[in-house]
């Protein structure tokens, strides 16, 4: 059966993918009320200068104030729950921040969708929470491994969410995207960081080159998010959303250098290599569940995607804007 989705409120919704998935919400005709984090200069991420935001009620707040998350929930069907600290090397530096930010965070979200009945939440997780594979493809029932302290925070967020489900039987779903690339995406992720550094025309900095991604374009993803939501019958699961392909760090510098037309030196940069106990060697997607339960298809393959996502930084220049607006 499908959920009948009319009004929403979308958290994150000023980072990558919430904008995106903000723009998808209002061209679906729903009712869509975001929340992005406070700042005094009233700037909201991506979201400013959008169409879109002109039919949307932006809430400036913060996921870790108890109060203004209640308050942002009130009379809302479904939830998209994006805002997280999510940059990988900062976990290193001050943990506490993501227990904060990840674990807290969610759980006011899910106090609140408890105690407004709220029936549809939906929690964004990550394919960094299964760590290395230890088979591939990785389907939902593959473990979970914390291999830096963002990834243990996401898995204690998600199993936060499953077990209101199982215990006061509240509609959480748990999104875990396998790694989304595209339009307005931070610098420091590895497509935009290659795509800027091949536009200045110099060389390459890489970390390690072997380990392998499953990418999937943004605007796939965000069509993985709305099919979830509308899915009552994954209530209280976790579903992967992804290519059910790999490629190398190595590979994919190569394909993006092919596509840009671009011969460039590449280097290895020390401070780019993580911790080799917290190294992700390899992500491969098992997205069958989702095939399975819904109609979602992916519209872009790698290249295809690819092409647009270089051709937004061309147009947009190489910073592109490329802040990190999580929450």
């Amino acid at each position: 059966m499908t959920v009948p989705i009319r009004k929403v409120l979308i958290t994150g919704a000023a980072g990558f993918i919430g904008s995106h998935l903000t723009e998808a919400c209002v061209a679906a005709g729903y009712d869509v009320t975001v929340l992005v984090r406070y700042n005094s200069r009233g700037t909201r991420g991506w979201l400013d200068g959008l169409d879109a935001t002109r039919r949307v009620q932006v809430l400036a707040g913060d996921i870790r104030d108890t109060d203004m998350v209640d308050r942002a929930v009130r009379g809302v069907d479904t939830i998209f729950h994006l805002a997280a600290l999510i940059g990988i090397p900062y976990s290193y530096e001050s943990p506490l921040a993501y227990v904060k930010t990840n674990v807290e965070g969610t759980t006011n979200i899910l106090m609140a969708a408890r105690t407004h009945e709220v029936g549809n939440v939906i929690l964004t997780s990550t394919s960094e929470t299964y760590g290395s594979a230890q088979r591939v493809p990785m389907d939902e029932s593959h473990p979970a491994v914390g291999q830096s302290p963002y990834a243990a925070t996401k898995i204690a967020a998600d199993q936060l969410g499953l077990s209101f489900f199982r215990s006061f039987g509240l509609g959480v779903k748990v999104v875990r995207p396998f790694n989304t690339y595209g339009p307005r995406q931070s610098l420091r992720a590895i497509v935009p960081t290659l795509i800027a550094q091949m536009m200045t025309g110099g060389e390459v900095a890489l970390g390690n080159v072997r380990p392998t991604r499953d990418l999937t374009y943004v605007t796939d993803t965000v069509a993985g998010f709305l099919a979830v939501a509308r899915a009552e019958s994954l209530a209280g699961m976790a579903v992967n959303v992804g290519m059910n392909h790999e490629i190398s760090i190595g590979d994919l510098a190569s394909l993006i250098a092919r596509l840009m037309g671009v011969s460039p030196r590449v280097r290895s940069a020390a401070e780019r290599v993580r911790p080799a106990a917290s190294e992700v060697d390899r992500l491969v997607c098992d997205n069958s569940l989702l095939v399975n339960s819904t109609d979602w298809r992916p519209a872009h393959t790698l290249e295809s995607g690819l092409r647009e996502t270089i051709a937004w930084f061309q147009r947009e220049g190489a910073a592109a804007r490329a802040t990190d607006y999580h929450i």
